[in-house]
């Protein structure tokens, strides 16, 4: 069984982390499994009779929360860490009350409360400090009209949750899509779990329709069709039901770019492995944005192959990926010109406030930032200069300055072992790539 989440981003073992750049690099990664589709596959297979096998899956802390959370409830998961697998022994919540943490996963939180709105009992949910200041509201108001009696602990539209559950009667609702697409896919998830059909409309633009596309993925292939109409209407008939199976997780899109973005960053080459062209990941549109800026890029089924190049800004939209922006960042940092992101308004309400935390990082390293509401323009410096990196507790940052600490000397990184909330083990696969990183 999953015990308690491994070492998070406040670990007073290690404090910084330093990079000794190789040059040009020359990599060749398998990437670990998605952390974004374990989760959901996680959830269906909860609600699947029987064991469901999932191969090649995420170990990293918010699949543990999620993962124990399960257990917690009653749903029995067991885990063979060397293998990459996960049992998922499903069936509805088996046991009537329960407190639940977790930490600062959004995604399984979000999940996880739909989740127990079709248990029998009463349940409540809380993070994190910065968890209680994430936005749920949207997500609360749609399970309301579903039946779910949801109250709010502290602040309203934010953690701690409390739940009064007698499981979901099914009907339709209503949800806000701008704010974070975890809000239809959490909806998505349980819906087969609700004891009548269950209609989803979508009021106003769609933040990060990929993520979406990817949960409609795992419940095609865990037996569950979804009727729709675009991204404005989702409907799951009554008596659709998940089917357990073994089941092998993609690997990670978002952590294939941190490679990508070396080879970028430092005129050399990476070939990933695991993602390409089948994939659905939103994510993997990263590749395209770095052939953009003067890249050359070769997909195939299941590999992405850049070679880097003389790097030029660029003006693009990354809502399709927005677990990249900050790998982007960072490779902004050694092109010509400046580069302009846009349509990403949903990273102010991430771990940290992603698009304040690149234009003070990246300002640290000589780089001009100009803060917009969606997103920003940085203008890259002359030279990166040396500087400690600040990650605040947000995996993604750590990851990503990881890219300019690569290319460029006198990089430090306080607080590493946060990447265990999306990619444990990250430091220390650079290590077998070559790349020294030194715990200082």
């Amino acid at each position: 069984m999953i015990g308690s989440p491994g070492l998070l981003c406040y670990s007073w073992l290690v404090v910084k982390i330093q990079i000794d750049p190789p040059g040009s690099v020359s990599l060749d990664v398998a990437v670990q499994g998605s952390k974004s589709l374990t989760n959901r596959a996680m959830i269906a297979a909860a609600l699947a009779p029987g064991t469901t096998k999932l191969l090649n899956a995420s170990f990293s802390d918010d699949s543990k929360f999620l993962a124990t959370a399960l257990n917690q409830i009653g749903i029995p998961v067991d885990t063979r860490d060397r293998d990459n697998v996960i049992l998922v022994h499903g069936g509805k919540p088996r046991k009537p009350d329960g407190e639940f943490f977790m930490g600062n996963a959004g995604t399984a939180l979000r999940f996880f409360t739909s989740f127990v709105c079709l248990g029998n009992g009463q349940y409540e949910i809380d993070g994190e400090a910065r968890m209680r200041e994430r936005p749920i509201g949207g997500l609360v108001e749609a399970l309301r009209k579903l039946g779910a009696e949801i109250r709010y602990e502290m602040s309203d539209g934010c953690p701690p949750l409390a739940i009064k559950s007698q499981g979901l009667k099914g009907g339709k609702t209503v949800v806000a899509g701008d704010t974070s697409s975890q809000f239809v896919s959490s909806l998505l998830l349980s819906a087969p779990g609700a004891s009548g059909a269950v209609e989803i409309e979508v009021e106003g633009e769609v933040a990060s329709k990929p993520y979406i596309e990817i949960t409609l993925d795992v419940m095609r292939d865990l037996g569950v069709a979804v009727e729709r109409e675009g991204y404005r209407r989702f409907r799951i008939p009554a008596g659709s039901k998940y089917q357990s199976k073994v089941y092998k997780i993609e690997a990670d899109g978002a952590s294939a770019n941190y490679f990508l973005a070396m080879a970028a960053a430092t005129g050399g080459k990476a070939r990933v492995r695991g993602v390409g062209s089948r994939s659905h990941q939103g994510e993997l549109k990263f590749a395209a944005i770095l052939e953009q800026m003067g890249c050359t890029v070769k997909m195939f089924p299941e590999a992405i192959e850049v070679t880097g190049g003389r790097l030029k800004g660029v003006d693009v939209d990354m809502n399709d990926c927005p677990d990249s922006v900050q790998t982007l960042a960072c490779v902004a940092l050694f092109a010509d010109g400046a580069t302009r992101v846009r349509n990403v308004k949903n990273l102010r309400v991430k771990e940290t406030d992603r698009i304040a935390a690149i234009a003070t990082e990246c300002g640290k390293l000589g780089a001009h930032v100009d803060q917009m509401d969606d997103g920003f323009a940085l203008t890259p410096p002359t030279r990166v200069g040396a500087a400690e990196i600040e990650t605040y507790k947000d995996h993604r940052v750590a990851m990503s300055f990881a890219v300019a600490a690569v290319a460029a000397p006198g990089i430090v990184i306080r607080d590493p072992e946060c990447v265990t909330k999306s990619f444990p083990g990250f430091w220390e696969q650079l290590g077998t790539l070559g790349i020294k990183a030194r715990r200082i």
